[in-house]
């Protein structure tokens, strides 16, 4: 959570509701899982139309979801659920799914004292690594095939000994041929520089066609990354604005990783589990502007323009559809409706009339398919009015 100018509202609450000394070690039996079920939590993800799971194993207070040997007594297996919460899902993503299995792993810990003392040694030690984090990295032998790195960002690439991790991973693991690395390995110019693709920043978005591929992590809840109990309707996306941050995502060349936190017990809260499920409802309909598409290209003889609202006048105008870029006749279609719709050329554009939205099986945000059209340069931009550039 993002707490900021709050602290002080943090520090009161723990006051109030927790015995004197309580410490963060103190939560570690609260969390049960006893209502967490992999199977579950792998169809609601396929449901949702994803193509790969990305599962925080550790974070930065050091608590692993499977069992460490080198987290005695703060792991899963250890304390709380007392089961191997990475293998479960691991299991249940891979035996019942065509899912991509990956791990999220923080390279630093909040209160681990190998880490603070490398740390007050301006990390010219590098103790902490040596003997935690590259121990467990190599321990994790669920051959996830997405190693998503975090926490990185305090000290250099040869601190965290990065390129002797990532030399191994794609040279000698099980998944060497399959598995792909984020950026997030040195604060030394990595970021947003090197890996299989770029996370840059959470909740990145550019604006604009990236060369290498990317990823927009974000959230459903707006301002934090785990479960918030006291989180109103309006923390929380509509699925207008998580659909809007999918298409224009995919609409620069990257991928959407949407966090969910779930509760202590082990569930996904139903309003984030309607959120993934109308988001899958609207892939199942749309999803071949999505995946394996393009950015500024076609797929085969395909182009896509989505719009986010809809048009009172009914009439959408595409502004990059002129007649250098028409290849014979073109046919426009709008997803989730059985006609063909009349189409004009003009030195302005190609105007699209579309029908009754009464008469639209799809919801949220629209799809027109166009074919005898071939894109290949422009402005990568979803607009929110009628204008739209491909």
């Amino acid at each position: 959570m993002n707490i900021g100018d709050q602290s002080a509202r943090y520090v009161e609450f723990m006051n109030e509701n927790y015995r004197p000394g309580f410490t963060y070690q103190d939560f570690g039996p609260q969390f049960t899982a006893e209502f967490f079920h992999p199977h579950q939590w792998a169809k609601l993800f396929e449901d949702a139309g994803a193509r790969y799971v990305v599962l925080t194993s550790k974070h930065h207070e050091g608590f692993t979801l499977w069992p460490s040997q080198y987290s005695f007594s703060w792991n899963a297996m250890d304390v709380g659920p007392q089961r191997d919460l990475v293998g479960d899902l691991a299991k249940a993503i891979k035996e019942n799914t065509s899912l991509h299995f990956g791990l999220y792993h923080s390279l630093f810990e909040w209160f681990n004292p190998l880490y603070l003392s490398d740390q007050a040694n301006d990390f010219l030690t590098n103790d902490f690594v040596v003997s935690k984090t590259l121990p467990e990295l190599y321990e994790i032998l669920y051959e996830p095939e997405i190693i998503w790195s975090d926490g990185d960002g305090e000290a250099s690439d040869w601190y965290w000994n990065s390129t002797v991790f990532i030399a191994c991973l794609f040279n000698e693991s099980p998944v060497k041929d399959t598995v792909v690395v984020n950026d997030r390995w040195g604060s030394n110019d990595i970021n947003c520089n090197h890996g299989s693709f770029y996370t840059c920043s959470d909740r990145y978005n550019p604006g604009v066609v990236q060369p290498h591929k990317w990823e927009n992590c974000m959230t459903l809840d707006k301002s934090s990354w785990g479960y918030d109990r006291t989180a109103t309707l309006s923390d929380y996306l509509t699925i207008e604005e998580l659909l809007t941050t999918l298409i224009q995502t995919i609409s620069c060349g990257g991928n959407l990783l949407v966090n969910t936190g779930p509760t202590h017990d082990g569930r996904i809260d139903p309003i984030m589990e309607e959120r993934l499920r109308q988001m899958g409802q609207w892939l199942s309909l749309n999803g071949e502007a999505i995946y394996a598409s393009n950015p500024y290209t076609c797929s085969e003889t395909h182009v896509y323009a989505t719009f986010l609202s809809w048009p009172k006048s009914e009439k959408v105008e595409l502004g990059s559809v002129t007649e250098d870029v028409v290849e014979g006749e073109i046919v426009a279609q709008l997803l989730g409706y059985n006609s063909t719709l009349t189409t004009t050329l003009s030195s302005s554009g190609l105007e699209v009339t579309l029908p009754s939205l009464s008469q639209v099986d799809a919801r949220w945000a629209w799809v027109i398919k166009l074919e005898g059209v071939k894109i290949s340069n422009g402005t990568s931009i979803v607009k929110k009015d009628k204008h739209i550039n491909l």
